[in-house]
């Protein structure tokens, strides 16, 4: 049996909303002109965890880029942003980490997140130029570990090719010398948008369309998983 699930193609176009698993918060978009549709997506809330990470990746990056801001004001302003999409990201994720079985990566991107945000804040307060220079470097390594580790658990092929799309871009940076910030924020930014508008590809589960994700319904529905695996 293939560790990955070589049946799905690595990134697809979404399915009918109400096959997915997780019905609750789901935002459906359409915008029309004249009475023409000119898009219309939905977006659960894995699809919003990561929007609220592609925004504060976008304004992190390229106001480090195009705006000569003061370091001390941007570490404040961006770690308190950090920990409130870390926050978010907890708060939209739980219920589908749960049924899914993989907490554990929720709590690996929290480590990651606020270990590079203690990092970071450290190098400007203390003036450690060695990591200060290595700031974007450094941020796409801790998203690729991050990357890698929901690669794992879900077995999922694109989140590993974005991981590697991470360390790639740690590769080339060097040649885009000055633009370092503008290059880190299109990739961390990009792939986030990609994320939210495909489906990708994941090892197979039971399709439950979640309506209350209440603490009863999570227990109910990791019991219907676990029945499932001792009746096969």
């Amino acid at each position: 049996m293939s560790f990955f699930p070589t049946n799905q193609p690595i990134f697809s176009k979404k399915p009918d909303p109400s096959t997915i698993q997780d019905c609750q918060g789901l935002w459906r978009i359409q915008w029309k002109i004249g009475g023409r549709s000119i898009f219309k997506q939905f977006y659960t809330r894995i699809d919003q965890s990561m929007m609220v990470w592609a925004v504060v990746t976008g304004t992190i990056f390229f106001t480090a880029q195009f705006f000569p801001i003061n370091w001390t004001t941007q570490a404040i302003a961006w770690s308190i942003l950090t920990l409130a999409a870390t926050a978010m990201m907890c708060y939209l994720s739980w219920f589908w980490v749960t049924v899914e079985e993989v907490r554990w990566t929720v709590y690996w991107w929290v480590f990651l997140m606020v270990g590079g945000t203690i990092l970071t804040d450290a190098s400007i307060a203390y003036g450690w130029g060695e990591i200060l220079i290595r700031l974007c470097p450094l941020w796409l390594a801790l998203c690729g570990l991050g990357y890698v580790g929901t690669g794992w658990a879900l077995r999922s092929r694109s989140t590993f090719l974005v991981a590697g799309f991470h360390f790639l871009g740690i590769a080339i940076l060097p040649a885009f010398s000055g633009w370092e910030y503008l290059v880190t924020g299109l990739i961390m930014t990009g792939t986030l948008v990609l994320f939210c508008e495909r489906r990708w590809d994941m090892r197979p589960h039971e399709e439950v369309k979640a309506t209350a994700p209440d603490r009863q319904e999570v227990k109910r529905d990791r019991r219907l998983r676990d029945d499932s695996v001792y009746a096969g």
